[in-house]
């Protein structure tokens, strides 16, 4: 299945599950980031990627220069491995890195998550591709991708067991919105797709199309 199938399908299995009033409340949060028209004014294609450093799962600080140095870039933002549809999104990018690695390029994954909370999803997804911590989302915020949660939304989380504060080691509510860009090795962005759905993300073959056309 493509990840859009098994994101469709994560979707309509978590929507079952859940009370009509909660499920209110997700979709209200979700209109009104659809309003304020964010997803429409992050950062898209020939736009510049603003330059950056970022620690990694073990605490070591990543630049983007050194990164595209070797090559393109894909970067994906994710809110955090609480997320399913994260989770489903990273697992998909790893079973794909194969490919992507034999373009040339490398995959970086990006959330507001601490460098503990991140090490924690890295290694309970088996992932070998590089997870920054985006503390406070400052990078986030370059690409013009951050939101804040409702307060009846952080309530909702925290009845599902979702610590949201606790992985990203503030009680904020800001988060991305997940948004995959892959960069050329001069720094400009030649693929954006960001949307202000949490449940949608780029079909990762599309993203590996784009990339190769990079390469070529």
């Amino acid at each position: 299945m493509s990840l859009r199938q098994d994101l469709k399908a994560s979707n309509d299995a978590g929507r079952a599950r859940i009370d009509a009033d909660t499920l209110a409340v997700m979709d209200r949060a979700t209109d009104a980031v659809r309003a304020s028209g964010l997803a429409d004014s992050a950062l898209t294609v020939g736009d510049s990627a603003p330059t950056f450093s970022l620690p990694n799962a073990s605490g070591e600080t990543v630049a983007l220069s050194d990164v595209l140095a070797s090559g393109p870039v894909i970067l994906t933002f994710y809110r955090g491995g609480w997320c399913p549809y994260c989770n489903l999104e990273l697992r998909a990018y790893q079973a794909l890195l194969p490919e992507i690695e034999a373009a040339g390029a490398t995959l970086v994954a990006v959330s507001p998550q601490t460098p503990d909370a991140s090490l924690t999803t890295q290694e309970k997804k088996d992932l070998t591709f590089t997870v920054l911590s985006d503390e406070g989302n400052a990078v986030a915020r370059q690409f013009g991708l951050v939101h804040t949660l409702p307060a009846d939304l952080v309530a909702a989380y925290d009845q599902f067991g979702l610590d949201v504060a606790g992985s990203n080691g503030d009680a904020s509510g800001d988060l991305p919105l997940p948004a995959t860009y892959v960069i050329d090795p001069d720094g400009t962005i030649r693929y954006a797709f960001v949307d202000a759905d949490y449940t949608k993300r780029a079909e990762p073959s599309e993203v590996l199309a784009s990339l190769q056309a990079v390469a070529a």
